[in-house]
């Protein structure tokens, strides 16, 4: 594995959540890669595994079963110590409900110094200088001294962002970050990750059930029943995107197929339906321009 180029690497992951009667497989055998600098999305209907997935890659719940590598690290092979430490420094998260991102009593300010209190190294004047820092690159440093209920929804986000890169993290997860706020303060809230992205490199990984947040990064990962189903990938280039050559929200986004270890891919839903199958059984055959065509075994 390339740990230079590849920041996050899911391969063949299972998780298996059991009650006292049951058992549900909430991944079955998801692969996936992200490089280093990414912008992307994972979206996914409910039950899909996409906060699962997220979850995992946060190191808030363990995998059953597979591979899950974060910045170099094994997720299977962690100590509690060594968790709490890669919880802290390598991953930072941003929450839909701020109630679970920030503490209302205290200002922007302390709440963005607050991961920098188990570093008991730095002085507190620098912990208050990187908060500083990180409210000014979120357009916030004006309204650092105001608590929560002074400040709006957007608001509130962006002091969030500025909370989750505090301990400077490789890889920064987004759980649904717009699904609050209304269509012009998504915008806003994009704006600030890709300025993060820009400035700082780090990797974005937003899970979102928000066309306008899906359409608006370089790379779509869509999960369905467990497993990477299909990518939707920008037709134009992200430098091209931050440069102002075209609308950033303008669409433009190719849907591919994502074939699994052993050559399995899912089909979109969709088009099973327009196919009108009788069973679970397809015709497979290549034409002469090594296209594959599948079939409904009485159309062939």
């Amino acid at each position: 594995m390339d740990f230079e180029k590849q920041v996050i690497v899911a391969e063949n992951l299972v998780k298996i959540y059991k009650t006292k009667d049951t058992e549900v497989l909430a991944l079955q055998g998801l692969d996936l890669v992200i490089e280093r600098g990414e912008v992307m999305a994972i979206i996914g209907n409910s039950g899909s595994g996409k906060s699962t997935l997220l979850n995992m890659i946060g190191g808030l719940d363990k995998p059953s079963a597979g591979k899950l590598f974060v910045d170099g690290k094994d997720l299977f092979k962690l100590k509690e110590k060594d968790l709490v430490d890669y919880k802290t420094t390598t991953v930072g998260f941003v929450w839909q409900n701020n109630a679970r991102n920030l503490i209302p009593y205290l200002t922007a300010v302390e709440n963005v110094m607050m991961p920098m209190q188990v570093n008991n190294i730095a002085p507190i004047k620098d912990k208050r200088y990187r908060a500083m820092e990180l409210l000014e690159l979120m357009g916030m440093e004006k309204r650092a001294k105001h608590r929560l209920s002074q400040l709006s929804g957007g608001e509130q986000q962006r002091v969030a962002i500025a909370l989750s890169l505090a301990n400077h993290p490789t890889v920064l997860l987004a759980d649904e970050p717009t699904g609050s706020v209304d269509t012009r303060t998504t915008q806003t809230i994009l704006d600030m990750f890709r300025t993060v992205n820009k400035e700082l490199g780090t990797t974005i990984v937003i899970v979102t059930h928000d066309s306008e947040v899906s359409k608006s990064v370089e790379r779509v990962v869509a999960i369905r029943d467990g497993k990477t189903s299909s990518e939707f990938v920008s037709s134009r280039s992200y430098a091209d995107k931050l440069a102002g050559i075209e609308d950033f929200s303008s669409g433009g986004q190719v849907e591919l197929a994502v074939l699994d270890r052993a050559g399995r891919l899912q089909i979109p839903r969709p088009l099973l339906d327009k196919m009108n199958l009788e069973s679970n059984r397809l015709h497979v055959h290549m034409d002469d321009d090594g296209r594959i065509i599948l079939t409904a075994p009485d159309s062939r």
